[in-house]
């Protein structure tokens, strides 16, 4: 009976984990595209991988904290 439950709390986790990026990243591209004068291609690419890497920091720094 632990063997069913296992794969429900670990994809659980997963798409909690994926939710929290996802969070993080629009928080931080919209705060990119606040500050940011000119908005093209080079400059929406760049913002979107800021945004990624700054999102992979925070949870990691959650994590840390937290001890989740």
């Amino acid at each position: 009976m632990s063997g069913r439950t296992a794969p429900r709390t670990t994809a659980r986790t997963v798409l909690l984990a994926l939710g929290e990026l996802l969070a993080w990243w629009v928080a931080l591209a919209l705060l990119w595209l606040a500050l940011v004068t000119t908005v093209d291609t080079l400059e929406l690419i760049v913002g979107a991988c800021a945004a990624a890497a700054g999102a992979l920091l925070a949870r990691a720094g959650r994590r840390a904290v937290t001890w989740r």
